[in-house]
């Protein structure tokens, strides 16, 4: 490959920078580019660098990808059975494709990385000039690197610039174990290297910082902990060599270290503005989209909370995903999720005094938690007796990442928010859970520095000892319930059920809609006799109804997709090597049971 394979950075890097016009100046003609003519000044590898902020999945389309294989879609907290790759893989339904773009791109991303960490070390100039340009390509080689990892195992780690003769073509697969290595040395590297974001000039606000480096390396570090804790060896493929436990402490300890220092360090602050957004920030901070956006008229630089971010903009870069019509269709919660959310007391609904039940429709957002009333409702009231026909629809809505006043201020394909790639709650999470994995207990002090300033946002009473005792909660349970609400449709609930060791329990069961009830407990939908009501069709849903556990014991609900259609497996943890590249390289052994 003799042409640049970075001339795209060029016009990627205007959004980046804030420039529009110097990084134009005294270039040679765009077709007399080589690699060898290109990497000779510090600003060359800037704007090769700038083009890997572009390979991150995010709103925009790379290279076929789509945002919406990674919005939640089809897991057991969704009620989306129509749209989106991971409806069938929910249920366990996968099969082994010729050719898998998510194997595809991540080895052409790593390869261009490579181009330049090569030409880096072949500079002639102050390496120093260049140094946070390589630190910032380490740091893309392991987030692509981590991508595979979390797809498909063990793959063949790539640190070199391929050519025909290079014997990577035909080499095995690393095992897990040596790919993390590799992450974790990438990334120490870009921790090394990398400016704090203190230090980076505003021209260049949106390039990674050493913060975002940390962040997402206790990322990393708390994902393998608990997947070597939980799930094991259990889906190692065939001559894949590593244990299952080793450094899981180690990593732990790291990932709440990182964490803290970022917490501590990072200058990050929880976007917050529920005294004048009606308690509804959870809403607002995914659609910052211009000063249009929110009532209040706060526009992107009030948001202090993401660490690193897809940018967009309106007139350079719109999100061009058609993102408020899907996710509110699309990403809708179902029973279980709805369930989840916790009362103001901070106590689960079927522990709370003030949780209200289900025999009209408002009453179940009455007293709970703001993510709730954000998430599902936007800016909206809560629904009023009457107010819902169950007539083919299960019930409940999105909008989180929803334009506000769509489709007057924003219309399909205009939204143009930031898509948040690592965020500070997400920290905090971390931060919380590492401790608990690594020692069974963490303190009130520790809580209140972390998960209970993201449940202060929400409304939600503080996480103690004394309250999880008095009333019977498991500590990391009510972390891990945390974390799901927090981030949910943020690409996270798949791979925390898989490193938890529990997707074939949680993605295996009924998906269900709303509580219709029935004579011993009536609603809307049932009256006293257990009669549908007319605003309720039963034969509108063909896997009927099922009595499952709420908030009020066990009632008769909607099922949206029924425990019998869905038959996830632990195989289904990682997906199948596609089989054009096993036919190109013999060497490759494929995932267990495909």
């Amino acid at each position: 490959m003799k042409k640049l394979l970075f001339l795209i950075a060029l016009g990627g890097a205007v959004l980046l920078t804030g420039s529009c016009t110097k990084n134009y100046l005294d270039l040679k003609p765009l077709d007399q580019l080589t690699e060898a003519a290109y990497f000779t000044t510090p600003d060359q590898f800037k704007f090769a660098t700038n083009n890997l902020y572009y390979e991150m999945i995010s709103w925009q389309p790379t290279d076929g990808s789509s945002i919406y294989d990674f919005m939640d879609f089809g897991s057991d907290l969704s009620s989306n059975v129509v749209v989106g790759s991971t409806v069938n893989y929910g249920r366990g339904s996968v099969n082994t494709p010729n050719n898998d773009i998510y194997w595809n791109n991540p080895y052409t991303y790593i390869r261009n990385i490579n181009i330049v960490l090569k030409k880096a070390s072949a500079y002639t100039g102050n390496k120093s000039d260049i140094k946070k340009y390589v630190a910032a390509a380490k740091f893309f080689r392991a987030w692509q690197h981590f991508f595979l990892l979390k797809r498909f195992g063990g793959v063949p780690v790539d640190t070199i610039v391929i050519d025909l003769n290079s014997a990577l073509l035909t080499a095995k697969r690393n095992s897990r174990y040596e790919v993390v290595d590799q992450i974790n040395r990438d990334l120490n590297d870009a921790i090394a290297g990398l400016p704090t974001e203190q230090a980076i000039p505003s021209a260049d606000k949106g390039h990674v910082s050493k913060w975002a480096a940390e962040a997402f390396k206790a990322r990393v570090l708390l994902y393998e902990a608990t997947w070597r804790k939980y799930t094991g060896v259990t889906t190692d493929f065939s001559g894949s060599a590593g244990t299952a436990t080793d450094q899981v402490s180690q990593f732990l300890t790291e990932a709440a270290t990182l964490a803290k220092d970022v917490m501590d360090n990072g200058g990050y602050q929880l976007w917050n503005y529920n005294s004048t957004l009606n308690n509804r920030s959870s809403y607002y901070l995914f659609n910052i989209d211009g000063s249009g956006s929110n009532p209040l008229g706060l526009d992107k630089t009030t948001n202090n909370e993401f660490i690193l971010k897809s940018m967009y903009d309106f007139t350079l870069r719109k999100g061009g995903a058609n993102l408020t019509h899907t996710v509110q269709g699309y990403m809708t919660p179902n029973r279980k999720l709805m369930d989840m959310y916790l009362c103001t007391d901070g106590l689960p609904v079927d522990k709370s005094p003030l949780f209200q039940g289900y025999s009209n429709v408002t009453k179940e957002y009455q007293n709970r938690d703001f993510r709730l009333l954000g998430y599902v409702l936007g800016n909206a009231a809560a629904p009023v007796t009457g107010s819902i026909n169950l007539n083919g629809i299960y019930g409940y809505g999105n909008q989180k990442f929803a334009a506000y006043n769509y489709p007057t201020y924003r219309n399909d394909l205009q939204e143009s928010q930031d898509y948040p790639q690592l965020r500070l709650a997400e920290v905090y999470l971390i931060y919380a859970e590492a401790l608990v994995e690594k020692n069974g207990s963490i303190s009130d002090g520790d809580l209140n520095a972390s998960i209970n300033l993201v449940r202060a946002r929400a409304g939600v009473a503080p996480l103690t000892n004394e309250l999880a005792t008095s009333n019977g909660l498991v500590m990391l349970n009510e972390i891990r319930r945390e974390r799901t609400l927090e981030l949910y449709g943020e690409n996270s609930r798949f791979d925390d059920l898989k490193r938890w060791g529990i997707a074939e329990t949680e993605l295996d069961q009924n998906l269900c809609g709303m509580v219709v009830g029935g004579a011993s407990y009536p609603t809307e939908f049932r009256n006293a006799s257990g009669a549908a009501t007319s605003i309720y069709l039963p034969n509108a849903y063909v896997n009927g109804e099922a009595s499952v556990a709420t908030g009020k014991g066990n009632l008769n609900c909607i099922v949206i997709d029924a425990a019998s259609n869905r038959n996830f497996k632990r195989m289904h943890y990682l997906f199948p090597l596609p089989l054009t590249q096993i036919q190109l390289n013999h060497n490759l052994v494929q995932n267990n049971g495909y």
